[in-house]
């Protein structure tokens, strides 16, 4: 099976964090998901299951994941096709830029669009971000540096963190 013979697939991948979904359209990535994450998507999102080898977008995203979860790659270099709004996308672009091992906030985000008063409307779009881990979502924090809200579960967003190295207490002169 080709990339473009199968409008949407997925396969499910191991991990250090639990299992994975990984689903792909004919373009690229569409979504990384934990089984019980926050926001699942729904059986027509997810398409058609695929094994191994079946699928290059979902191989390669299952080869990277399991490079970055132990320690051997911290950014991606995936094709990707999130379904989500203009600013949703704006907010998923932004995090992309944090590095590995380093956070941010809500706000400074609002501010880096040019909307300091949407913290509240950037954390909706951060955690609607179907991409987690490829889109670093767990790169961001509360505006006190407190470990706030995870689609994936806190323990997995600490752990994510930890993994890269982030040490919250270099940083506290931040918050």
């Amino acid at each position: 099976m080709t990339n473009t013979e199968q409008t949407m697939a997925h396969l499910l991948t191991d991990s250090p964090l639990g299992t994975l979904i990984i689903a792909a359209n004919g373009i690229g990535l569409t979504g990384v998901w934990f089984e019980d994450h926050r926001y699942f998507p729904s059986d027509a999102t997810l398409g058609e299951r695929v094994e191994p080898g079946e699928h290059a977008v979902l191989d390669a995203a299952a080869e990277q994941l399991g490079q970055y979860l132990a320690g051997e790659r911290e950014d991606f270099d995936l094709p990707l096709d999130p379904a989500g709004t203009g600013k949703q996308k704006k907010v998923w672009d932004i995090l992309r830029t944090i590095p590995a091992g380093s956070v941010t906030t809500y706000g400074a985000i609002a501010r880096e669009l040019g909307k300091p008063k949407a913290a509240q409307a950037v954390g909706q779009a951060v955690g609607h971000n179907p991409l987690s881990v490829i889109v670093p979502c767990h790169r961001v924090v509360g505006v006190d540096g407190s470990m706030t809200g995870y689609a994936g579960g806190l323990e997995r967003k600490r752990y994510l963190l930890d993994l890269e190295g982030y040490d919250a207490a270099l940083e506290e002169a931040l918050f």
